[in-house]
């Protein structure tokens, strides 16, 4: 039978619901990172597949649990952006004496699937429930938060790996696969349009709504890639540890001008597994459990065709009520926040939408924002992950170093963190959860 996927009652997509009925109740303790490349060599043991048995082993452990303990497991199968190839493409030579196989012959190398892992994983002998959180880790986090409340798992897996092989990144799938140019997809691929262009014609509009310029992104890159090179899992860390310049960024080469080729992050091969449980387990784990107080979701309403400036704000701003509403927090108990950045130029409809360090301001300050200390350690900690930006496509830097900030051992740590707030990816296509380092009161 196919994984089922998360049932949409469970998304907490519109105002008036009231307080979250699983605040408090889920907890994250132990989180694990895999190796971290640019692209597949297409060895076996460089698969996302093994990155991804790798991450889970490193979650347990780092809970200090054993792998019978968990009985779930959430993933989200998609495991690439840009670049794949044809299903039926067999696996590389080898692959059958490390692996075992399963239905889907990508599983593994392309796909995120819960069937190989638990084929490839025997120490995992007690899952009872499985899920796919679509799309988006985030909705894989939401997914196994709604599972733990609900009492559908105890000791729960949250997973997903990333491939990048060889090749034009968009190039192979979507509308620039077609023979013709057909459906949505003509509307920007027909003109050649790349990832970036909706957000680059969004961020003029609102560079010309509030008086802003792309120059003032300046120090929000900078910052990310600082503290991106404080991960030691992240890509740039690994790979290209020199340090970006203002210089550099104000030089970079347009992609879809006012994007330049810094507003774009890199896409890597990755993995992450992070272990949720109740508070009553939590206590018998390694690390300091971190409560979810609260989740919320927009879908499709700011996309269209084409965004534009008036659906991002609306929908952002939406996120951040159902947001607060749920957890019963508000922005100022936020003590940092890490929303998604993947392309640089969006991340500032985050921040304003959760009204983070907004000093009573509510639109068009975030660019003024940048230019302050927001460093971890400043009084307006921006992103301190690092993001896709500092450390290499995922999605899930923002999460982990939610977690790691409120257990006191990140990367780059935001002293005495309480409350922070993580969500990916795009505004009015989001999943974002509050995080706290105490139950709620």
């Amino acid at each position: 039978m196919p994984t089922p996927i998360t049932p949409h009652a469970w998304f907490r997509d519109r105002e008036g619901m009231g307080l979250w009925e699983g605040r408090g109740k889920v907890v994250a303790t132990g989180v694990g990172f895999s190796p971290t490349a640019r692209r597949w060599d297409e060895k076996p043991e460089t698969s996302m597949g093994a990155f991804t048995i790798d991450a889970i082993r490193k979650a347990i452990a780092d809970a200090g649990v054993s792998p019978d303990q968990v009985d779930g497991l959430v993933l989200t199968p998609e495991s690439t952006t840009g670049v794949t190839n044809d299903p039926n493409t067999p696996p590389p030579e080898g692959w059958d004496k490390m692996f075992k196989m399963a239905s889907f012959p990508q599983a593994g190398i392309t796909r995120g699937d819960i069937d190989w892992i638990l084929a490839n994983m025997p120490e995992l002998t007690n899952v009872k429930f499985a899920m796919n959180g679509m799309g988006c880790m985030s909705v894989s986090f939401v997914t196994a938060a709604e599972a733990v409340a609900r009492g559908l798992t105890n000791t729960c897996l949250v997973v997903r790996g990333w491939h990048n092989l060889a090749g034009r990144y968009y190039v192979g799938q979507g509308a620039a696969a077609l023979d013709t140019a057909s459906g949505p997809g003509k509307f920007g691929g027909l003109w050649g349009l790349p990832a970036c262009a909706g957000t680059a014609m969004v961020f003029e509009e609102y560079c010309q709504k509030y008086g802003k310029n792309h120059d003032m992104m300046a120090n929000f890159v900078v910052q990310q890639r600082a503290n991106g090179l404080k991960n030691p899992n992240g890509f740039y860390t690994q790979y290209r540890p020199e340090m970006l310049t203002v210089e550099d960024y104000l030089s970079g080469r347009w992609i879809a001008k006012p994007a330049s080729i810094y507003d774009n992050d890199l896409p890597i091969m990755a993995a992450l597994a992070v272990v949720y449980t109740t508070p009553e387990r939590a206590k018998d784990h390694k690390q300091k459990p971190i409560y979810i107080l609260g989740h919320a979701q927009t879908r499709g309403e700011a996309q269209g065709v084409i965004p534009n400036l008036e659906r991002w704000e609306r929908a952002s701003d939406r996120l951040g009520r159902i947001l607060y509403e749920s957890s019963g927090v508000g922005p100022d108990d936020l003590d940092f926040e890490n929303m998604y950045d993947g392309f640089t130029l969006f991340h500032q409809f985050h921040l304003e939408g959760l009204r983070f360090a907004s000093r009573g301001e509510k639109k068009g300050y975030a660019l003024d924002l940048y230019q302050t200390d927001i460093s971890p350690e400043g009084p307006n900690p921006v992103s301190p992950s690092g993001g896709n930006s500092g450390n290499g496509r995922t999605r899930y830097w923002l999460h982990a170093d939610s977690i790691l900030q409120l257990q006191g051992r990140a990367w780059a740590q935001v002293p005495g963190a309480q409350i922070g707030v993580s969500g990916a990816h795009m505004p009015g296509n989001t999943d974002a959860l509050i995080w706290s380092a105490n139950p709620p009161v």
